[in-house]
């Protein structure tokens, strides 16, 4: 079954559905993906996107057999949409990653993780030479010899190392991985919507060194000038919970 996606209020959460091939994708899921996360995105009022998957993996990376196949949506081009999606997103893993799967977790913003986790990316044992943007988000959020380490000799490593690491930005025990990630996604549901966006853009910028600094101003400027900053000012000094409108 092709990923499925559910928007409820700010919160858009899109599941990984094929855990009997624990949660391999094929070229249809691939389109599927791109097409919700452009949904996402047309949608103003998300500011959260949830990813998550059914059974007992998260995501096994893109069906082996498939590997060249030129049609629809490429796997790079849409785990790029992922990591460019508007809203703030959050990768909750509950099990094994794997391969291209690694990918799409690292292009989250945050990546929370229980003691079941364990990830590996073989595409040198494979013969294949990774694409760009890819080994971009390996260096940036692991730094240049955790990712030499991982793609290079394709060793599989547990949980409390990805977390070491910087895989995984959150490590709960199992049982209170959802409650964690229902926390994290209220907290930022909560946030002004101009600041929280805007920044999450510009430091995904940052980190590839693409920072258009003209926006930059541009977002900083309308932010500046909103209601909602004087909101947050006026529920600051009030001591309550901000309303804000996201203008």
């Amino acid at each position: 079954m092709t990923p499925e996606l559910s928007i409820h209020d700010h919160v858009a959460t899109l599941t990984l559905r094929r855990p009997q091939q624990a949660n391999r994708l094929a070229p249809e899921d691939l389109a599927a993906l791109s097409a919700h996360v452009a949904a996402v995105n047309a949608n103003e009022a998300v500011l959260v996107l949830r990813l998550q998957a059914e059974g007992k993996y998260f995501c096994s990376g893109y069906d082996i057999g498939q590997i060249g196949s030129a049609r629809g949506v490429s796997f790079d081009q849409m785990v790029d949409a992922i990591e460019d999606a508007r809203p703030v997103t959050i990768a909750v893993l509950q099990g094994g990653v794997y391969g291209g799967g690694t990918d799409m977790a690292l292009a989250c913003d945050f990546r929370i993780g229980c003691d079941a986790v364990d990830m590996f990316m073989p595409a040198a044992r494979l013969g294949l030479h990774f694409y760009q943007r890819g080994m971009e988000r390996y260096v940036s959020r692991l730094g240049i010899n955790m990712a030499k380490r991982l793609f290079l000799t394709a060793e599989r490593i547990g949980a409390r190392e990805m977390h070491a690491c910087g895989f995984l930005t959150h490590l709960v025990p199992a049982y209170e991985l959802t409650h964690t990630a229902d926390q994290l996604t209220q907290t930022l549901a909560q946030m002004a919507p101009l600041a929280l966006l805007g920044m999450k853009k510009h430091l995904t910028r940052i980190a590839r060194g693409t920072l258009d600094a003209t926006d930059l101003q541009r977002d900083i400027a309308r932010a500046a000038e909103s209601d909602d900053l004087k909101e947050g000012a006026a529920a600051w000094a009030e001591k309550r919970t901000p309303n804000f409108k996201g203008r």
